[in-house]
């Protein structure tokens, strides 16, 4: 099969790429089968018709038959089992719910992506059908069938060849037929006609949202078709909308400019194909040897275990008949002492002897054997032991190693970086930590910069004998990796696992809070560092509160840099402490500063006090220049998004969760504040701001709260050096 793909301003270039391998772009996640009338989910991917049913069906079913024996038969990620036409036709009604009280199910896991997708109130009936892949499936099931003709449906048995077919009556002729149901001068000899197809679809794209219209705009932020009702007043209303045309222009140019970075990576492919060969190859070959290391070293300890098998037996074996002999011979002294044996039967006939000259020659002797053997009876003492406790083989310890055995970084554990230790500004800190019972003579740290446009770049390697270090000299908004791994004389172990870290969009910007301007020692508590701000505001609202009544109102504490910005770009970072009521955080003109410390705060009330917190409707004019203060609001564990007159006004749409750290940019040169979520290095608001005099850090809180400043990562790392 040949497929002929089109780029723009060039002839259409056929790359031979066989059916079968394109087949796992036209084949259904959820039925394992080539697609059949296939919608596009909310998520892009695409499913078959039938399958989405299926999916809503089972997922209704084990809704409301918890337990039940069938529900727990089958996952929704596998394949389907096909209910009942009735069950189908039933679900695909719009509308359709087993009773008031039990919801029908319009969420389900996508197979594709395993997200789970919203259809929302219309279910199925809000979806797209893909008809540029239903077509693409149909052409491919033709290329297929290859000789299959596609027959007449309007021929008399048997029916002829077709040779056309009319995408308005959906169907396929021969000539004759066509020439019948087709005639000059009537509507239908204005029909569209196409060569013999299986595959109609309709010439206009209608809205499932208002059936009676049809698409003719597309929503950027969706990703997806709609019509001027869904722009004027429906879900796209707040919507940036463009022309059908223009979409079409964009995506098709997007589309060709990858087809060209295929084409022309082509040959970069194949050579990447004949490395994965040889890779492979390579791994067979390593993994087999890796075996037969595996299998020599179970050898030597099956030689060593027989070895000292053989050993231990023999030491029994000689321990054994040792002890046997000494029994023996302990059993024969004893036989001796009977009556009719040896040693008495000896003294009864030295009884006999009436010389006494020999007598006593002979009897001193006797009287000594005879005088041992009668103690030996008052105090029994077998001559050996029957036990073999010595003898014992204590194998818990061997036995404890041997369940421990695994495969080792050639003797040298893989070390870990620490990601909460691990930070990056101007410059990087990574910490790592290693097991000490291994401790490694130095380690490599590794670092590079991801570029996803360019070829992968190289590794950069630094030696270091301690568990951290700091990295110089690192562009802006950029990702880099590291990794870092062992060496143990000239034995090293394999890489740790990579951390990404994305630097910061600006150069640092050190400063310290200053405690002379604007600042209040009744309610702020500053630490001698100058690093980290408190508020004790509530600690005095609470001595306070036996003489609070009506009326009473608790203004912002404010605070701010000791050091200015007049020009670029810098950027600086801050944690909040979760118990923190009320932190504003943001920046300052000098001008505005000098004209709020010279008039007296108290002066209004601060409930109408621009940015102090309550609902003075301030924030709806946060846009206007003049304000002495840009900030945005952090408190009780979340962050406010302000309100502006081009973003959504609704309370969800502008609380998120509150960040692990939060950084602050500050372009003076294009007059521009944005906030970030350091962690993930994600703005999450920005706006313009007057940047004709300096800029100052500044800070403001209500109630208890704290604001630590994020330090620099070579100071901070200097200041440990200096501890240790």
């Amino acid at each position: 099969m040949i497929l002929d793909l089109p780029v723009r301003g060039k002839p259409p270039i056929k790359w031979g790429v066989t059916i079968k391998n394109i087949e796992r772009e036209l084949i259904c996640p959820a039925c394992k089968e080539l697609f059949t009338h296939p919608l596009i989910l909310p998520c892009q991917h695409s499913i078959c018709h039938k399958c989405v049913k299926e999916l809503l069906l089972m997922l209704d079913d084990s809704f409301n038959d918890v337990g039940s024996d069938n529900s727990n038969q089958s996952s929704p990620r596998l394949r389907l089992p096909s209910p009942s036409v009735d069950k189908i036709d039933r679900i695909s009604r719009p509308g359709w719910k087993r009773n008031s009280l039990t919801p029908r199910t319009t969420t389900f896991p996508c197979p594709g992506c395993e997200h789970d997708v919203d259809l929302g109130e219309r279910g199925i009936n809000g979806l797209f059908r893909n008809f540029t892949l239903e077509t693409i499936v149909e052409r491919y099931r033709q290329a297929a069938r290859a000789a299959t003709a596609i027959m007449c449906d309007l021929c008399k048995p048997p029916p002829q060849e077709s040779t056309k077919s009319c995408m308005d009556c959906s169907a396929s002729y021969c000539n004759e037929c066509f020439k019948i149901y087709h005639p000059w001068g009537t509507v239908k000899a204005q029909h569209e006609y196409v060569g013999p197809t299986t595959n109609f679809r309709p010439k206009i794209l209608m809205c499932p949202e208002h059936e009676t219209e049809r698409i003719n705009m597309y929503c950027e932020l969706c990703r997806r078709p709609v019509c001027h009702l869904c722009k004027l007043g429906g879900n796209h209303s707040n919507h940036r909308v463009t022309t059908m045309s223009s979409a079409y222009k964009t995506l098709k140019e997007k589309l060709s400019k990858d087809i060209d970075y295929l084409i022309g990576k082509e040959s970069q492919v194949k050579s990447q194909i004949s490395e994965l060969n040889l890779l492979m190859k390579e791994t067979e070959c390593n993994g087999e040897r890796a075996k037969e290391d595996a299998i020599t070293h179970f050898e030597k300890l099956f030689e060593i275990l027989e070895e000292r098998k053989s050993s231990v037996l023999k030491a029994i074996d000689a321990s054994k008949k040792l002890r046997l002999d000494k029994f023996q011979t302990q059993m024969e002294e004893y036989q001796g002492l009977l009556e009719n044996n040896g040693l008495v039967g000896y003294a009864q006939e030295v009884l006999k002897e009436t010389d006494q000259s020999c007598f006593v020659q002979t009897a001193k002797q006797l009287h000594v054997r005879i005088q041992k053997a009668t103690e030996s009876l008052k105090s029994f003492r077998p001559a050996a032991q029957t036990s073999f406790e010595d003898y014992v083989v204590n194998t818990s310890k061997q036995t404890e190693l041997l369940g421990e055995l695994s495969f080792f970084s050639s003797g040298v554990d893989v070390p870990e970086i620490n990601e909460e230790q691990s930070k990056v500004y101007n410059n990087a800190l990574i910490s790592w930590h290693h097991p000490e019972k291994d401790k490694a003579d130095s380690y490599v740290l590794e670092y590079r910069k991801i570029n996803r446009d360019e070829e992968m770049l190289s590794w950069n390697e630094i030696e270091v004998c301690g568990t951290s270090k700091v990295i110089s000299d690192l562009e802006s908004n950029c990702n880099y990796a590291f990794r870092v791994r062992a060496y143990k004389g000239s034995i090293c172990s394999p890489c740790s696992r990579e951390l990404i870290l994305h630097t910061p969009p600006a150069p640092v910007f050190s400063f310290l809070f200053d405690e002379k301007c604007g600042y209040n020692n009744e309610h702020l508590l500053l630490n001698l560092k100058r690093d980290r701000v408190e508020s004790r505001a509530g600690f005095n609202l609470l001595l306070a509160a036996e003489r609070i009544q009506v009326g009473y109102y608790t203004s912002l504490d404010y605070i701010i840099g000791d050091v200015g910005i007049t020009k670029g770009k810098h950027f600086w970072a801050f944690r909040v402490e979760p118990y923190s009521y009320l932190v504003k955080a943001g920046v300052a003109s000098s001008d505005k500063l000098q004209e709020w410390l010279r008039s007296p705060r108290d002066a209004v009330s601060p409930r109408y006090e621009q940015d102090s917190g309550h609902d003075s409707g301030s924030e709806d004019t946060c846009f206007d220049s003049s304000q002495p203060f840009t900030l945005v609001t952090i408190g009780m564990k979340k962050f406010f998004i302000p309100k502006s007159p081009t973003s959504s006004n609704e309370p969800e749409n502008r609380v998120l969760p509150m960040p692990a750290s939060i950084g602050v940019l500050l372009d003076c040169d294009k007059g521009r504040v944005a906030f970030y979520d350091v962690d993930h290095m994600k703005c999450l608001y920005e706006r313009q701001v007057d940047c004709s005099h300096a800029m100052y850090p500044a800070f403001a809180l209500m109630g208890s709260g704290g604001v630590q400043l994020e330090e620099s990562i070579t100071a901070k790392y200097l200041g440990y050096q200096e501890g240790m």
